[in-house]
């Protein structure tokens, strides 16, 4: 009587044993899955969220004039252009600067900062039209570097009232939609409410 009842505890400390060693790997497992859910997750955001940007033609007319002086400023020497500038201008972000982690419990891709727009680049060409030389002050292969860093310069001011900034914003909500996809692919959430949106970018949103 007594061997059947230590059979019997047996087999029951051993399904216990057997319930716990499966109950500790599968979550083992699970919670490995989950994390590297996550890490592939990431990693596939950005990779596909390059670099994106808007681009804007400019072309604008500028007045170049440089005037020398010499013998103490008794003589003065002026040479001018007018000058067509040709110039595209891209607007972007460095997504590297975007903050985001993961929350492997509730299965949340949590994005804390988007960055700002900003110039990438400024290509200039420049068209040189009713060019004067003075007589001690004449145009010379130097100028043209001078003159490509003061049409940047130019361009640059002329961004703010372009409209770009505002519509690489618009073109950065697009990109926190596409984020929401690809992390809804594998039933995780996105989660940007740490994100300053304003309620007409929200409107973008819906």
């Amino acid at each position: 009587m007594d061997n059947v009842f230590d059979v019997f505890l047996g087999l029951i400390l051993g399904g216990i044993t057997m319930y716990w060693l499966f109950s500790f790997f599968g979550r083992k497992k699970r919670k490995e899955l989950t994390t590297h859910q996550s890490t592939v997750l990431l990693e596939k955001i950005k990779n596909v969220c390059k670099l994106i940007s808007v681009e804007g033609d400019f072309a604008e007319i500028y007045k170049y004039e440089n005037t020398k002086e010499r013998f103490m400023s008794l003589v003065s020497s002026k040479k001018k252009a007018l000058i067509v500038i040709k110039a595209k201008a891209q607007i972007g972000y460095d997504l590297n600067k975007i903050l985001m982690h993961a929350d492997d419990g509730k299965k949340k891709i949590i994005l804390t900062n988007f960055p700002q727009p900003e110039v990438l680049s400024i290509e200039p060409e420049l068209e040189f039209y009713d060019i004067k030389n003075g007589f001690f002050n004449t145009f010379t292969p130097n100028d043209l570097t001078s003159l490509n860093q003061e049409a940047k310069k130019h361009i640059l001011e002329k961004i703010p009232e372009s409209g770009l900034m505002e519509t690489a914003r618009k073109e950065a909500l697009h990109t926190v939609l596409l984020i929401e996809k690809i992390v809804d692919t594998i039933g995780w959430k996105l989660d940007y409410s740490a994100l300053e949106i304003s309620s007409k970018q929200k409107e973008i949103l819906k």
